[in-house]
């Protein structure tokens, strides 16, 4: 039984080895030696698919999937072992993929680790994964992060070299159908798609791993959270939309939902780790696709969408160790969209809109730029826009600063 499952899982890796590749933007340091590879990432973003084209780098390796239902109750994991040697003659080399559906599955992985196996793991579930890595394998692992196409990622899965117009264009349709793989390479329909991904994340990889008792609370922040993407909230607020439920349950929720890689929040910046932890936070999704396809239609508007699009974009680089990301608001309600902490200081300063042409919003946006540079010590200023690239010298009673505008897709595309 257990050798027929692992020859059919051969037969879909062999499939799957044929399809076309979009190469992946992932830092993984280089030599690995006998250290655990451990992809974390949302459903469908492609880690599978990414393991088996690294692991083919690294030589012959053997291969079990365990997002598979006929492994659900599977306790003899050595019965498992010789399955994969039968089927693939004896390798030294695993991809255990979905492996945290495996009760106890860090210790097998530590196991086969102990035993000599090189070992390429994957698993959408962040926190799990991180929580258990660092009791069950410190220093013995390398963690690496893939989320759905970045931009230039996206741009690549086109079938040939598009012109300057074309990225433009073609930046627009990744602002509302964001960078999962399958409906950009295969033109699966994005929304229905993507709703049927929500509703399995939310059900799999949270209502069945943590037993929610109340599953359509669940299903109501989610709604919420993803109807209002780049905005404020606090914990009271969130439990009086959710009928009063307690604040220690939304925030169990809400970690729940940073854990299944749906959502993440961006904190107010201060050098105050105290303060910072008491003023609300702002939410953003992974992919702005989750968002057009499941939120209330009137607030997936160009501005939030925009604004998340950047949030998710440096999200990666936090998730890399690269940097920390904040927001800043100042005394004056003056407000920063990003604040990027970078080497022990504030490294650049962040605003994004949709649009300058309104002498209104650009002042207020380089307001916001020259406070929070004053405030935070920081010359490096930036302001993300539609479409207008320039090097402006501005002024607000007194303070002075160079302000950057970039378009946002040439921002991005430069990541």
């Amino acid at each position: 039984m257990l050798r027929d499952i692992v020859l059919m899982q051969k037969r879909e890796l062999e499939r799957r080895l044929t399809e076309p590749y979009v190469p992946r933007t992932v830092q993984i340091p280089e030599p690995l030696g006998d250290l655990i590879l451990v992809i974390l990432g949302p459903r469908r973003a492609g880690k599978s698919f990414f393991a088996m084209r690294y692991a083919l780098t690294r030589g012959p390796f053997g291969y079990v999937n365990f997002d598979d239902e006929r492994l659900v109750d599977l306790r003899d994991h050595d019965q498992l072992i010789a399955a994969v040697d039968s089927v693939y003659e004896h390798p030294r080399q695993l991809l255990l993929d979905e492996v945290q559906n495996v009760p106890g599955w860090e210790l097998l992985v530590n196991r086969l680790q102990r035993q000599g196996y090189r070992l390429i793991v994957t698993g959408s579930n962040a926190q799990l994964l991180s929580a258990e890595l660092a009791t069950h394998l410190t220093g013995r692992h390398i963690p690496a992060v893939l989320l759905p196409f970045s931009f230039p990622e996206y741009v690549q899965s086109r079938s040939r070299e598009l012109t300057q117009a074309e990225i433009v264009e073609t930046y627009q349709e990744y602002l509302e159908r964001g960078g999962f793989p399958e409906p950009a390479v295969h033109g699966l329909p994005v929304e229905p798609y993507l709703r049927t991904l929500v509703h399995s994340t939310l059900y799999k990889d949270v209502v069945l791993r943590y037993r929610i008792r109340s599953p359509q609370a669940l299903e109501d922040l989610s709604s919420y959270l993803m109807s209002n993407i780049a905005r404020r909230f606090s914990w009271n607020a969130l439990s009086g939309i959710l009928g009063g439920r307690s604040v220690h349950t939304v925030r169990k929720y809400f970690s729940y939902l940073e854990r299944a890689f749906l959502f993440f929040a961006v904190p107010r910046f201060s050098f105050k780790i105290r303060e910072q932890g008491k003023s609300p936070q702002k939410v953003y999704c992974i992919d702005n696709g989750l968002v057009t396809s499941t939120a209330f239609q009137s607030s997936a508007n160009r501005g939030p969408m925009t604004e998340n699009l950047v949030a998710a974009a440096l999200h990666k680089q936090e998730l890399d160790g690269r940097i920390r990301v904040g927001y800043w608001q100042g005394p004056g309600q003056e407000e920063v969209d990003f604040v990027i902490h970078r080497d022990r200081r504030v490294h650049e300063l962040i605003q994004v809109t949709t649009s300058i042409d309104q002498p209104s919003v650009l002042q207020r946006e380089f307001r916001g730029l020259l406070k929070a540079g004053q405030a935070l010590r920081c010359e490096n200023l930036t302001l993300l826009n539609d479409d207008v690239s320039d090097d402006r010298l501005v002024s607000w009673y007194g303070t002075e600063g160079r302000v950057r505008l970039i378009p946002t897709w040439q921002w991005m595309m430069n990541l």
